[in-house]
């Protein structure tokens, strides 16, 4: 690896962790025995990779980025409580 200014090794190293995450995550999901855990590895990798967005050095919109988050959970919110839990294949399509 060269000696580039754009280089951040460690959140080059968290991005690559969140995915194993996110693919673990993914093979979780599709049993039922362990869909739990596969839950818990991708609310960890998505909350590393943004984590990871915000460390790095050139990020400097961090109020819109935090106003946008909070619209995105208004929004996530307000549809997950009129979907009932028998209509959830209809709710991740919504989103």
């Amino acid at each position: 690896m060269s000696d580039d200014e754009d280089s951040h090794p460690v959140i080059d190293s968290a991005y690559i962790f969140s995915s194993l995450l996110f693919i673990l995550s993914l093979s979780g999901l599709s049993h039922q025995e362990t869909a739990r855990r596969g839950n818990f590895y991708g609310v960890t990798g998505m909350t590393l990779a943004i984590l990871s967005t915000m460390f790095l050095p050139d990020f400097a919109n961090f109020f819109i980025f935090v106003l946008l988050m909070g619209l995105g959970g208004t929004i996530g919110s307000i549809l997950a409580l009129k979907v009932e839990m028998i209509q959830m294949p209809q709710l991740v399509a919504m989103l």
